[in-house]
């Protein structure tokens, strides 16, 4: 489960998580014949989202957290009260948190319907979702990010890059 920045009200969803998400779609056919599902879960109502999803053409499963704490209880959305404060439990730690912080959670389902958390990751963890990354690296440039006020300064939306 990709936790997609994507808070209510905002026009667009973050560059990093589309990025990550645009790598998602193709990959469907192979986790399902490993008995292994996908969704997004963003804080925004589905209405929001929808929009988003339409119009960055992806198919893959995206649900709404909206109007509970899902998203608090993984600790990647954070409280007004939390932002003021200056720290926030985010990537097993403590740092000053914006108002949405990327991760990936992984859960188990056993044969009674139970459902297990398993995993989860933050911060850089999260690049396990950007293939292409993972192909830069192979590269003479490589990521070329040096000269960059920070590393994903390059990363659009794929229908904004010129």
């Amino acid at each position: 489960m990709q936790h997609f920045m994507l808070p209510p009200g905002w026009e667009q969803g973050c560059k990093s998580c589309s990025y990550m998400a645009d790598h998602t779609d193709a990959t469907l056919v192979h986790l399902a014949h490993r008995d292994t599902a996908f969704v997004a879960v963003s804080r925004a109502p589905l209405s929001e989202i929808e929009r988003f999803r339409q119009r960055m053409g992806w198919k893959f499963p995206w649900v709404s957290s909206h109007g509970t704490t899902f998203n608090q209880d993984f600790h990647v959305s954070f409280t007004a009260d939390e932002r003021a404060s200056g720290k926030a439990d985010y990537n097993f730690g403590s740092k000053p948190p914006g108002e949405e912080m990327p991760g990936v959670s992984a859960f188990w389902k056993d044969d009674a319907g139970e459902v297990f958390h398993t995993y989860s990751t933050y911060g850089r963890g999260v690049e396990v979702m950007m293939h292409t990354y993972r192909l830069l690296d192979l590269t003479a440039k490589g990521r070329d990010e040096d000269g960059l006020d920070f590393t994903m300064a390059w990363v659009r939306h794929h229908d904004r890059y010129e």
